[in-house]
């Protein structure tokens, strides 16, 4: 390669950077004279990434959506506890024996002084024969010392026995007396007895249990039948101190007893003076409203209407609780912002669970419930079509 052609190759080369360098400033003034029109589109491309960052527009129906309003709350005490019989008596047997006639199984109405069980007395009736010759034979021993005495005293006037003859007469027919009513009393143990084999109804009710059966021979005090009177039904519970403090009798409540679909009415009719020693709650006896499908033994839980007050308050299914502090989803314009809340009492409304709220909101805010599922703060939202 000749010197010539050296220098041709080497003007080629700088040649090739200058263009270079004068299509790349070419390049930098048109930018340049572009950047004004860029910023003028700058705010509705702001606008558009902010859109994209915030996610979707959500969706909600007019059920996800509660208000926090004025309400007038039932401020009470929650309870639980059996429903039992004022009034219930058990049959037992008062003298030994067999029974031979029991009259009435579970579920049988009896009346008070209706027979439902009869004992062998046979036994009983051979006592009271005993005891009733026993009594004669006293009643003869006494009539004899009657005579005696009043011959004693007619002989001790004419001279002829002693005093002291005449006051063993005397003693003798105090002790004949004294047998003849020891007699009687027998009689009237043994005519008891015979009357105990017959066993009554003590109350008007009826059988819920039989717990011995005919040809059973049971002892003194044996359990034979449970009666239980349906007309006058309570509810026993046991509540904290706290609670009882706010608690008067006559208040009312609303219970929801097993097996029943609509609520039972009651009201406090005795509040127990003594704590129990090893819970150390209060027992607290509701009276229930009569209804024919309440039984003993159901287990019913309720409230005990303490007072009713308005105050501002928001459904329960609003507040969520999975920060360390309650707070709701509230509704501003077209977001979903989050607002930490302060709570009062809960209460129930309609029939439904509501919380007062002490700080937080104000009343006409819209809240969403938890049938909205889990919301990012900040979510754009609006109403489902179709569903105002």
């Amino acid at each position: 390669m000749t010197r010539t052609t050296k220098w041709l190759l080497a003007a080629a080369a700088l040649l090739g950077l200058a263009w270079a360098g004068w299509e790349g400033w070419q390049a930098r003034k048109g930018l340049a004279a572009d950047a004004p029109a860029g910023r003028a589109a700058g705010p509705a491309g702001a606008a558009s990434g902010a859109a994209a960052r915030s996610g979707p527009v959500l969706e909600f129906n007019a059920t996800d959506i509660q208000a926090a309003e004025p309400r007038e709350l039932s401020v009470g005490v929650e309870l639980s506890g059996s429903v039992r019989a004022v009034s219930t008596a058990l049959v037992k047997a008062r003298v030994a024996g067999e029974i031979v006639r029991l009259t009435v199984r579970e579920g049988d109405a009896v009346k008070a002084g209706q027979v439902l069980v009869e004992q062998d007395a046979q036994e009983l009736e051979l006592r009271l024969r005993q005891s009733e010759q026993q009594l004669a034979s006293a009643r003869a021993q006494a009539e004899i010392a009657q005579r005696t005495l009043a011959n004693n005293r007619a002989l001790v006037g004419q001279g002829f026995i002693s005093a002291t003859a005449l006051e063993s007469a005397i003693s003798n027919d105090a002790a004949a007396q004294a047998s003849v009513a020891s007699a009687s009393a027998a009689v009237d143990i043994a005519r008891k007895a015979r009357a105990d084999a017959v066993l009554t109804a003590p109350i008007s009710g009826l059988v819920a249990q039989r717990l011995a059966q005919p040809g059973e021979r049971v002892g003194v005090d044996a359990r034979i039948l449970e009666i239980v009177d349906l007309s006058r039904l309570e509810l026993e519970a046991a509540l904290a101190p706290q609670d009882v403090a706010a608690l008067r009798v006559g208040r009312p409540a609303r219970l929801q007893v097993e097996g029943l679909t609509e609520p039972v009415r009651a009201q406090v009719a005795r509040i127990n003076p003594s704590a129990q020693p090893g819970s150390r709650t209060v027992p607290v006896y509701l009276a229930l409203q009569p209804h024919p499908a309440l039984r003993q033994g159901l287990f019913a839980t309720g409230r005990i209407e303490v007072e009713r007050r308005r105050a501002l308050a928001v459904p329960v299914s609003a507040v969520r609780t999975d920060r360390p502090r309650p707070y709701v989803l509230r509704l501003e314009g077209d977001r979903v912002t989050a607002r930490t809340v302060a709570l009062g009492v809960r209460a129930e409304v309609d029939g439904s669970a509501w919380v007062e709220v002490t700080q937080g909101l104000a009343a006409g805010d819209r809240l969403l419930a938890d049938s909205a599922g889990a919301v990012p703060e900040g979510s754009l939202w609006r109403m489902a079509p179709g569903k105002p």
